[in-house]
């Protein structure tokens, strides 16, 4: 059998994520897609527009076979951490063929040279990254230099300047540091940029269908017509279904939670946590008494060479307990112990026996099957199931509904 893996958030579900299934499987000749999706809280550091389980449903009527959630410490790290997660996610699984991304570019074979450089990090590269830090620069912004420096290639370092490239990048890279047989094709983003505010394609971007629901009064029919242009018909009845009851959820929605956890923590213990140097420790404890929001917070602390995305990140990880030792402990040992199953179409029921008997970790298809997880591998599940009961938390008080502990939730199947 024959399955091509795609690495997605889905935040929303649009026109282009069903685009990306489709030519997915098209271009690799794949019999079945498998996906691994971001769970309640996304890779720049904000909760998640909808619950996982919604998001799964989604993407399953959309064409794609099994959604597998990736671990809330990798679902929420910077791009590296990101991709090796995910990348090592579907290495475990011992049976997908070939990944799958988008991309910003028609050309997209540079991106395997750009992929071993950083992964190889020559010194005269270091030296210029470390050179382009001490300036002043954010991180995305001093590599991009070091590596035009490095190269003496404006055109190639651009490919530095774009998200989905980016993450196209670390996915080639962490299939090079791993040494995977997996293969990775590349698919040109149509439609709108990545961080287009508005719904002038078909194929809009997640940012613009977001901030479709910004206004937080007005009734579903308002927003019909348009999501209906971009989003599947399929799944438009979901939309509306969940309205209100199980989204929109935003950053603003955790301020209390995050501001009463900041208020318990001292410079020490700030620093455990992922992405806290001393010095935005230093700048959290005395900024605390200007903190109003989440994001206002975010706006406050960043500075030209610590991003707004970077700072929400850090802040997350404040409020989930994702400390620098868990990465660590991780990376050192198997990185990845489990494939938490969200969803499967029951015609592919074949495929998911398949993935069952290939894998070289456990599916987690029910609650029980989390009993047999010991040592670290109990840890990441009983962080993963801790960052789940908070957003369920956040949505039962946003919406005033029942709460749904997630080691109850069952996994979809449509």
């Amino acid at each position: 059998m024959k399955l091509v893996g795609l690495i997605t958030e889905y935040n929303p579900f649009h026109n282009g994520h069903k685009y990306h299934i489709e030519q997915a499987l098209k271009n690799t000749g794949a019999d079945a897609a498998i996906v691994v999706m971001s769970g309640n809280y996304v890779q720049r550091g904000t909760p998640a527009f909808m619950p996982k389980h919604l998001r799964a449903e989604m993407a399953l009527r959309s064409g794609a076979s099994i959604v597998l959630e990736l671990p809330v410490h990798y679902a929420t790290g910077s791009a590296e951490y990101f991709a090796r997660g995910a990348i090592s996610l579907f290495d475990k699984l011992n049976c997908i063929d070939t990944i799958c991304f988008g991309c910003e570019y028609e050309d997209v074979t540079p991106l395997h040279e750009i992929a071993k450089i950083l992964a190889d990090e020559p010194p005269e590269y270091q030296q210029a990254l470390q050179a382009s830090l001490k300036s002043g620069l954010s991180f995305p912004a001093a590599r991009q230099r070091a590596f035009a420096v490095y190269s003496q290639n404006d055109t190639l370092s651009g490919y530095l300047s774009e998200p989905n490239a980016i993450l196209g990048i670390e996915y080639i890279k962490a299939l090079y540091q791993l040494h995977s047989s997996m293969k990775w094709v590349a698919i040109k983003r149509e439609g709108s940029h990545y961080h287009n505010k508005e719904l002038d394609h078909p194929f809009a971007s997640a940012t613009a269908l977001r901030r479709l629901f910004d206004n937080k009064e007005e009734e579903f029919n308002v927003h019909t017509s348009l999501l209906s242009t971009h989003v599947p018909l399929e799944i438009l009845s979901l939309f509306e279904a969940n309205y209100h009851t199980r989204y929109p959820i935003i950053s603003a929605d955790f301020s209390l939670l995050l501001k009463s956890k900041l208020l318990n923590e001292t410079a020490l213990s700030l620093c455990r946590y992922m992405d806290i140097s001393q010095e935005l420790a230093n700048r959290i404890l005395n900024s605390l008494n200007h903190y109003q929001s989440f994001e206002q917070f975010c706006e406050l602390l960043k500075s030209k060479a610590v991003t707004h995305t970077r700072i929400s990140r850090a802040l997350l990880h404040i409020l989930l307990n994702i400390k620098k030792e868990d990465i660590t402990l991780f990376s050192e040992q198997e990185r990845i112990f489990y494939a938490r199953v969200l969803g499967f179409r029951v015609q592919d029921s074949h495929v998911f026996s398949f993935l069952n008997k290939q894998s070289k970790v456990p599916l987690l298809a029910k609650t029980t099957d989390t009993n047999a997880l010991t040592g670290i591998a109990q840890t990441m599940w009983q962080q993963d199931l801790y960052a789940s009961n908070l957003y369920e938390s956040v949505i039962t008080n946003k919406y005033n509904t029942l709460f749904q502990n997630d080691c109850t939730q069952q996994m979809h199947i449509i």
